[in-house]
């Protein structure tokens, strides 16, 4: 390396989720319930291996299967549902296939909404030219439809339930901030915002049934925003 020539970090290469606490707050014989933070990977990158997979094989190695159900955005916090092996990863990934999971968002909105509630329905797909950000596009988008309802309005924002219908990438984040959407951007979207300190988005809650009692069970991360 060159004397004296300051070279930056790699932004690539620099870990979000170094000094990230990983909270379990259940488990029992068959599933795993992680509070992801925000800035933190659901499963390993290219370049970057620490992640909510990575921290739960080492915390549970004899666990088997993809163990993690589904994924939240590097900048999402909140509920993750993992499982201890494949029958059980199976068994609640056939509920996400089918939508009879129920699951919540909370979102502080850079504005101020004037319906209390109402659906979003805007078909997403990937811009090629700039991935990962989504475009919505009636021509070639997939099917998207989020559900919310406003929780409180301040002088410049807005705090809201999201019920996604999909799951498509990026929708609550799109479903925001588009012009056809709700025109409000989630407060922190680096994509489709304005970045400030985080991403207000947060996954609060989630019910589906338990691969071995087969009764609804839920679970609830309080929003810490």
């Amino acid at each position: 390396m060159l004397q004296g020539l300051d070279v930056e970090d790699n932004p690539l290469l620099i870990n979000p989720g170094l000094n990230k606490t990983m909270e379990v707050i259940y488990e029992d014989e068959a599933i795993i319930i992680v509070n992801k933070p925000e800035e933190f990977l659901s499963v390993p990158g290219k370049t970057i291996k620490d992640s909510v997979y990575s921290r739960l094989k080492e915390l549970y190695p004899d666990a088997t299967g993809p163990i993690l159900v589904h994924r939240l955005d590097m900048s999402t916090s909140g509920i993750l549902v993992a499982t201890k092996n494949l029958e059980y990863y199976h068994f609640i990934q056939e509920q996400f296939i089918n939508r009879t999971i129920s699951k919540r968002y909370v979102a502080l909105l850079s504005g101020v909404l004037e319906n209390n509630e109402g659906m979003i329905e805007l078909p997403l797909r990937v811009d090629l030219d700039n991935r990962p950000t989504q475009l919505v596009c009636y021509e070639y988008g997939k099917s998207a439809r989020t559900k919310y309802q406003v929780l409180e309005r301040r002088e410049k924002e807005t705090l809201v339930h999201f019920y996604p219908i999909t799951g498509r990438t990026h929708q609550l984040r799109v479903h925001a901030a588009h012009a056809s959407g709700l025109n409000a951007p989630i407060v922190g979207d680096d994509l489709y915002g304005t970045a400030t300190n985080r991403l207000h988005l947060h996954a609060e809650f989630i019910k589906f049934i338990h691969p071995i009692t087969h009764k609804a069970v839920s679970f609830k991360a309080p929003a810490p925003f």
